[in-house]
């Protein structure tokens, strides 16, 4: 089976532990260490079997074979991706059998990460999740308060948008973030802003 490797920590010695997404199943695998065996890094995209009988608590990891994207040897480009997955694996580490939306989230993305800034792809994904699983508020009414947003918004975690005085957070032109919110593209917005949005998406999906 394939899957994207989320989160990786250290076991005993060498060995390790990998959650790994696939289509229908978000696994937690036990990895020995082997010299002879690929390093299993956040992130990748992994060809792999599960072993059940290695223990009763945690399947095996066996037979990894990397499923490569030519922009994993850029280093900038990988570590937002892994950022992105290390988020993705933070909001979904209680959820066993997740939707196949996560899985083709990040299928589509990786085959198009190299097109643009990543981090407008990571925002744009974010903005999907957020979309898929109703909670994309338009920047129409503040949620602290209530009231109408005009011509200035300010975001804070998970994108809430709010009247700057109503909430510390990153100011954006209303219009940019409406239609940001509606076209799920970044094309029309500045790398400032990117950079802002970017911030806000680290403090937790």
């Amino acid at each position: 089976m394939q899957g994207y490797i989320l989160n990786v920590k250290k076991a005993k010695n060498e060995d390790t532990i990998a959650t790994v997404i696939t289509s229908n199943t978000l696994y937690t695998l036990y990895r020995f260490y082997g010299a002879r065996h690929p390093i299993v890094t956040a992130g990748f995209k992994i060809d792999f079997e599960i072993e059940r009988d290695f223990t009763p608590f945690l399947p095996r990891l066996r037979n990894v074979i990397h499923l490569g994207y030519p922009w994993l040897k850029i280093r900038s480009r990988l570590q937002i991706w892994q950022n992105f997955n290390s988020l993705l694996y933070k909001h979904l580490r209680d959820i066993e059998i997740p939707e196949s939306f996560y899985f083709n989230l990040l299928e589509y993305y990786a085959s198009v990460w190299h097109l643009q800034n990543p981090k407008r792809s990571a925002i744009e994904a974010y903005v999907s999740l957020l979309a898929h699983e109703g909670r994309l508020h338009t920047p129409t009414h503040c949620f602290a308060c209530g009231g109408p947003i005009e011509k200035e918004v300010s975001l804070v975690r998970a994108y809430l948008p709010s009247h700057p005085s109503c909430a510390v957070g990153l100011r954006y032109r209303t219009d940019k973030i409406a239609a940001l919110f509606e076209t799920l593209s970044t094309i029309h917005m500045e790398d400032e802003d990117i950079e802002g949005l970017w911030t806000i998406l680290l403090q937790g999906m």
